[in-house]
Protein backbone atom coordinates (compact mmCIF):
# COMPACT_ATOMS: atom_id res chain seq x y z
CA UNK A 1 0.00 0.00 0.00
CA UNK A 2 1.12 3.64 -0.93
CA UNK A 3 1.29 6.76 1.22
CA UNK A 4 -1.88 8.02 -0.41
CA UNK A 5 -3.32 4.60 0.81
CA UNK A 6 -4.75 3.62 -2.47
CA UNK A 7 -4.37 0.08 -3.75
CA UNK A 8 -4.73 -0.81 -8.19
CA UNK A 9 -6.93 -3.68 -8.39
CA UNK A 10 -7.77 -4.86 -11.69
CA UNK A 11 -11.78 -5.75 -11.95
CA UNK A 12 -10.63 -9.75 -11.42
CA UNK A 13 -9.28 -8.84 -8.41
CA UNK A 14 -12.33 -6.74 -7.48
CA UNK A 15 -14.70 -9.81 -7.91
CA UNK A 16 -12.48 -12.18 -6.06
CA UNK A 17 -12.30 -9.83 -3.31
CA UNK A 18 -15.93 -9.69 -3.12
CA UNK A 19 -15.97 -13.43 -3.27
CA UNK A 20 -13.72 -13.93 -0.72
CA UNK A 21 -15.12 -11.69 1.50
CA UNK A 22 -18.43 -13.22 1.57
CA UNK A 23 -16.48 -16.40 2.49
CA UNK A 24 -14.40 -14.72 5.72
CA UNK A 25 -18.50 -13.18 6.48
CA UNK A 26 -19.99 -17.07 6.55
CA UNK A 27 -22.48 -15.87 3.34
CA UNK A 28 -20.62 -18.28 1.30
CA UNK A 29 -18.98 -21.77 1.27
CA UNK A 30 -15.37 -22.20 -0.11
CA UNK A 31 -16.33 -24.83 -2.37
CA UNK A 32 -19.11 -22.58 -3.75
CA UNK A 33 -16.16 -19.95 -3.79
CA UNK A 34 -13.54 -22.20 -5.91
CA UNK A 35 -16.24 -23.21 -8.08
CA UNK A 36 -17.47 -19.32 -8.78
CA UNK A 37 -13.72 -18.06 -9.07
CA UNK A 38 -12.42 -20.67 -11.37
CA UNK A 39 -10.08 -22.24 -8.48
CA UNK A 40 -9.42 -24.94 -6.20
CA UNK A 41 -10.67 -25.37 -2.76
CA UNK A 42 -7.63 -25.25 -1.00
CA UNK A 43 -6.56 -22.00 -2.85
CA UNK A 44 -9.28 -20.30 -1.59
CA UNK A 45 -8.25 -20.80 1.72
CA UNK A 46 -4.63 -19.63 1.35
CA UNK A 47 -6.96 -16.34 -0.10
CA UNK A 48 -9.09 -15.83 3.08
CA UNK A 49 -5.69 -16.18 5.11
CA UNK A 50 -3.88 -13.42 2.72
CA UNK A 51 -7.21 -11.84 3.31
CA UNK A 52 -7.46 -12.20 7.23
CA UNK A 53 -3.85 -11.08 7.63
CA UNK A 54 -3.36 -8.42 5.21
CA UNK A 55 -6.78 -7.20 4.08
CA UNK A 56 -7.58 -6.26 0.67
CA UNK A 57 -3.59 -5.64 -0.35
CA UNK A 58 -3.33 -9.42 0.36
CA UNK A 59 -5.37 -10.38 -2.98
CA UNK A 60 -3.33 -8.36 -4.94
CA UNK A 61 -0.88 -9.68 -7.34
CA UNK A 62 2.26 -9.57 -5.61
CA UNK A 63 4.24 -9.32 -9.05
CA UNK A 64 2.71 -5.85 -10.30
CA UNK A 65 5.94 -3.31 -10.01
CA UNK A 66 8.38 -5.84 -10.48
CA UNK A 67 10.39 -6.41 -13.45
CA UNK A 68 9.87 -9.49 -15.44
CA UNK A 69 11.66 -12.89 -14.92
CA UNK A 70 12.85 -12.78 -18.66
CA UNK A 71 14.02 -9.28 -18.76
CA UNK A 72 16.81 -8.35 -20.86
CA UNK A 73 19.51 -6.86 -18.07
CA UNK A 74 20.14 -3.26 -18.36
CA UNK A 75 22.13 -2.20 -21.40
CA UNK A 76 20.81 -5.13 -23.80
CA UNK A 77 17.44 -3.70 -24.71
CA UNK A 78 18.51 -2.25 -27.91
CA UNK A 79 19.44 -4.47 -30.77
CA UNK A 80 22.60 -4.47 -32.26
CA UNK A 81 22.70 -2.05 -34.97
CA UNK A 82 21.43 -4.01 -38.85
CA UNK A 83 20.93 -7.01 -36.55
CA UNK A 84 17.29 -6.72 -37.24
CA UNK A 85 17.59 -5.28 -40.55
CA UNK A 86 19.51 -8.53 -41.18
CA UNK A 87 17.36 -10.93 -39.64
CA UNK A 88 14.56 -9.82 -41.86
CA UNK A 89 15.88 -9.57 -44.64
CA UNK A 90 16.70 -13.78 -44.32
CA UNK A 91 13.31 -14.37 -43.31
CA UNK A 92 11.59 -12.28 -46.35
CA UNK A 93 14.62 -14.62 -48.61
CA UNK A 94 14.22 -17.32 -47.21
CA UNK A 95 11.17 -18.24 -44.78
CA UNK A 96 8.44 -15.88 -45.19
CA UNK A 97 5.82 -18.34 -44.68
CA UNK A 98 7.52 -19.32 -41.53
CA UNK A 99 5.79 -18.43 -38.00
CA UNK A 100 7.68 -16.78 -35.47
CA UNK A 101 8.77 -19.69 -33.62
CA UNK A 102 10.36 -21.27 -36.68
CA UNK A 103 11.40 -18.53 -38.35
CA UNK A 104 13.39 -17.85 -35.05
CA UNK A 105 14.72 -21.38 -34.68
CA UNK A 106 16.11 -20.67 -38.40
CA UNK A 107 17.74 -17.89 -37.43
CA UNK A 108 19.60 -19.29 -34.67
CA UNK A 109 20.56 -22.60 -36.48
CA UNK A 110 21.49 -21.56 -39.99
CA UNK A 111 22.25 -18.35 -39.37
CA UNK A 112 23.91 -17.59 -35.88
CA UNK A 113 21.54 -14.63 -35.19
CA UNK A 114 20.30 -14.86 -31.81
CA UNK A 115 16.63 -13.51 -30.98
CA UNK A 116 13.89 -13.80 -29.17
CA UNK A 117 11.07 -15.15 -30.48
CA UNK A 118 8.90 -12.22 -29.48
CA UNK A 119 11.39 -9.92 -30.90
CA UNK A 120 11.02 -12.31 -34.38
CA UNK A 121 7.33 -11.91 -34.06
CA UNK A 122 7.48 -7.75 -33.83
CA UNK A 123 9.67 -7.60 -36.71
CA UNK A 124 7.48 -10.09 -39.06
CA UNK A 125 4.48 -8.42 -38.02
CA UNK A 126 5.58 -4.65 -38.54
CA UNK A 127 6.76 -6.67 -41.88
CA UNK A 128 3.35 -7.59 -42.70
CA UNK A 129 4.65 -11.47 -42.92
CA UNK A 130 2.75 -12.52 -39.99
CA UNK A 131 -0.85 -11.66 -38.43
CA UNK A 132 -2.15 -13.28 -35.18
CA UNK A 133 -4.99 -15.60 -35.64
CA UNK A 134 -7.32 -13.09 -34.11
CA UNK A 135 -6.75 -10.74 -36.55
CA UNK A 136 -6.91 -12.87 -39.47
CA UNK A 137 -10.29 -12.64 -41.20
CA UNK A 138 -12.23 -15.12 -41.03
CA UNK A 139 -12.47 -18.02 -43.76
CA UNK A 140 -15.25 -18.44 -46.29
CA UNK A 141 -16.00 -21.59 -47.74
CA UNK A 142 -18.07 -21.33 -50.29
CA UNK A 143 -20.26 -24.92 -50.55
CA UNK A 144 -20.27 -26.75 -53.67
CA UNK A 145 -22.93 -26.68 -55.95
CA UNK A 146 -25.07 -29.61 -56.46
CA UNK A 147 -25.63 -32.15 -59.38
CA UNK A 148 -28.20 -30.76 -61.82
CA UNK A 149 -29.37 -34.58 -62.21
CA UNK A 150 -30.65 -37.23 -59.93
CA UNK A 151 -27.82 -40.23 -60.45
CA UNK A 152 -24.87 -38.18 -61.58
CA UNK A 153 -23.33 -38.36 -58.22
CA UNK A 154 -24.18 -40.88 -55.74
CA UNK A 155 -22.55 -40.22 -52.03
CA UNK A 156 -21.78 -43.25 -50.14
CA UNK A 157 -20.89 -43.76 -46.38
CA UNK A 158 -20.66 -46.51 -43.79
CA UNK A 159 -21.25 -46.73 -39.77
CA UNK A 160 -19.55 -49.52 -38.02
CA UNK A 161 -21.76 -50.70 -35.24
CA UNK A 162 -23.30 -53.41 -33.42
CA UNK A 163 -26.94 -52.79 -35.29
CA UNK A 164 -28.17 -56.16 -34.32
CA UNK A 165 -26.70 -56.40 -30.85
CA UNK A 166 -26.23 -60.01 -30.07
CA UNK A 167 -28.30 -61.45 -32.84
CA UNK A 168 -26.26 -61.03 -35.50
CA UNK A 169 -22.22 -60.40 -36.27
CA UNK A 170 -21.28 -56.95 -36.26
CA UNK A 171 -21.62 -54.97 -39.40
CA UNK A 172 -21.82 -52.31 -41.56
CA UNK A 173 -24.42 -49.41 -42.37
CA UNK A 174 -23.99 -48.48 -45.95
CA UNK A 175 -26.29 -45.41 -47.22
CA UNK A 176 -26.31 -44.01 -50.39
CA UNK A 177 -27.66 -40.37 -51.22
CA UNK A 178 -28.22 -38.74 -54.12
CA UNK A 179 -26.56 -35.69 -54.41
CA UNK A 180 -29.10 -33.63 -56.33
CA UNK A 181 -31.97 -34.64 -54.79
CA UNK A 182 -30.80 -35.51 -51.40
CA UNK A 183 -32.68 -38.60 -51.68
CA UNK A 184 -31.96 -41.87 -49.31
CA UNK A 185 -31.17 -44.60 -52.73
CA UNK A 186 -30.83 -47.46 -50.03
CA UNK A 187 -29.61 -48.39 -46.17
CA UNK A 188 -29.24 -52.05 -45.38
CA UNK A 189 -25.81 -53.84 -43.47
CA UNK A 190 -23.39 -54.98 -45.19
CA UNK A 191 -21.15 -58.23 -42.88
CA UNK A 192 -17.85 -57.08 -42.21
CA UNK A 193 -16.69 -60.75 -43.89
CA UNK A 194 -17.68 -60.15 -46.92
CA UNK A 195 -20.47 -62.61 -47.06
CA UNK A 196 -22.43 -59.90 -48.60
CA UNK A 197 -21.28 -60.96 -51.60
CA UNK A 198 -22.45 -64.43 -51.75
CA UNK A 199 -24.91 -64.81 -49.31
CA UNK A 200 -28.00 -62.37 -50.81
CA UNK A 201 -29.40 -59.96 -48.47
CA UNK A 202 -32.76 -59.80 -47.54
CA UNK A 203 -35.01 -58.02 -49.97
CA UNK A 204 -32.58 -56.71 -51.93
CA UNK A 205 -30.90 -60.20 -53.73
CA UNK A 206 -26.88 -61.00 -54.47
CA UNK A 207 -24.60 -57.34 -54.81
CA UNK A 208 -27.85 -56.07 -54.03
CA UNK A 209 -26.32 -52.58 -51.83
CA UNK A 210 -26.35 -51.73 -55.72
CA UNK A 211 -29.56 -52.64 -56.60
CA UNK A 212 -31.34 -49.25 -56.29
CA UNK A 213 -28.57 -46.92 -57.88
CA UNK A 214 -27.89 -49.25 -61.13
CA UNK A 215 -31.44 -50.37 -61.96
CA UNK A 216 -31.88 -50.40 -65.52
CA UNK A 217 -30.05 -47.63 -67.22
CA UNK A 218 -29.78 -45.53 -64.29
CA UNK A 219 -26.86 -45.96 -63.68
CA UNK A 220 -24.84 -43.30 -60.91
CA UNK A 221 -22.18 -41.35 -63.45
CA UNK A 222 -20.01 -40.64 -60.18
CA UNK A 223 -19.66 -42.42 -56.48
CA UNK A 224 -18.29 -40.05 -53.96
CA UNK A 225 -17.03 -42.08 -50.87
CA UNK A 226 -14.53 -41.91 -48.16
CA UNK A 227 -10.66 -42.56 -49.57
CA UNK A 228 -9.98 -44.66 -46.74
CA UNK A 229 -13.61 -45.28 -45.51
CA UNK A 230 -15.19 -48.85 -45.21
CA UNK A 231 -15.80 -49.80 -48.58
CA UNK A 232 -11.80 -49.83 -48.88
CA UNK A 233 -11.12 -51.60 -45.60
CA UNK A 234 -12.23 -55.68 -46.98
CA UNK A 235 -10.27 -56.94 -50.46
CA UNK A 236 -12.03 -60.57 -51.79
CA UNK A 237 -9.37 -63.51 -52.74
CA UNK A 238 -8.39 -63.45 -55.67
CA UNK A 239 -9.94 -60.51 -57.32
CA UNK A 240 -6.26 -59.00 -57.70
CA UNK A 241 -6.54 -56.17 -55.40
CA UNK A 242 -9.57 -54.86 -56.30
CA UNK A 243 -11.81 -53.44 -53.41
CA UNK A 244 -15.39 -54.51 -52.23
CA UNK A 245 -17.17 -52.13 -54.31
CA UNK A 246 -15.64 -52.22 -57.21
CA UNK A 247 -15.79 -56.07 -57.51
CA UNK A 248 -19.49 -55.12 -56.51
CA UNK A 249 -19.79 -53.01 -59.74
CA UNK A 250 -18.08 -55.17 -62.58
CA UNK A 251 -19.88 -52.78 -65.41
CA UNK A 252 -17.49 -50.00 -63.87
CA UNK A 253 -14.54 -51.79 -65.85
CA UNK A 254 -15.94 -51.65 -69.04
Amino acid sequence: MNATGTITMTMREVDRFKVIQAVTEARLKPGQAAARLGLGVRQVERLVLRYQAAGVAGLVSGKRGRPGNHQLPPGNHQLPPGKAQRALALIRERYPDFGPTLACEKLRECHGIELAVETVRTLMRAAGLWIPRRERPPKVYQPRNRRACLGELVQIDGSDHRWFEDRAPACTLLVFIDDATGRYFEALAKYLDAQVFTTPPPRTGGRGHHRPATSGSQFPMVSMRQRSGDLNRGRLAGTMGRTQQREALPVTDR
